[in-house]
């Protein structure tokens, strides 16, 4: 977290007593569940005391609310985490004669990945098996790939969009310049 601690206090008041009313809780309530006085609960909310962390961790569970949650900064839905084109990570020394732009966030690894692949002429990306249950699914946005999944073997051209395990060898290789969009979602 980079915010100092000022911002977050000024924030706990209203965040706990906005998660208290969603759930249609009185003080007396939430002092009942959370084993926090109700006059202590009271004054936390008008920003009058300052809680411990096992007094937050206990009106949390209490609420039903995550705890770091609380703490962060509001509402992310009214603004846009934009990265350029030229900001965004890649892998060059991946593969044969291709480059592979991470589009999907670092928190991400290991779960739901996002790539946008470009293939020069015979290039190749030849993977292991990843974790059981992994599968990927592409689109060729530019040229044409053959893509093979274990034994099986499909020609895509631009527009088509092939799902298959990847929890097996497979690859993705191209005669001609090519272009990619690949999701790779582990199970």
């Amino acid at each position: 977290m980079t915010e100092n601690s000022d911002d977050i206090l000024t924030r706990l008041p209203a965040r706990l007593k906005e998660a208290r009313r969603a759930k249609g809780l009185s003080l007396e309530a939430v002092a009942n569940l959370s084993g926090v006085s109700r006059s202590m609960v009271s004054q936390i909310e008008r920003g009058e005391s300052s809680p411990t962390i096992s007094t937050l961790w206990n009106l949390t569970r209490a609420l039903q609310v995550d705890f770091a949650g609380l703490l962060e900064e509001a509402n992310n839905a009214n603004q846009i985490e934009t990265l350029r084109s030229d900001e965004v990570p890649s892998i060059d020394n991946m593969g044969q004669n291709c480059r592979i732009r991470i589009l999907s966030p670092p928190e991400e690894a290991g779960g739901h990945e996002v790539y946008d692949i470009r293939f020069d002429s015979d290039g190749a990306l030849n993977s292991q098996p990843h974790a059981r249950g992994a599968h990927e699914q592409l689109t060729v946005l530019e040229g044409a790939v053959r893509v093979t999944s274990g034994s099986a073997v499909s020609e895509l051209n631009q527009g088509d969009t092939a799902r298959y395990a990847a929890d097996v060898l497979h690859s993705i290789t191209a005669k001609k310049p090519a272009r990619v969009f690949l999701i790779v979602k582990n199970a």
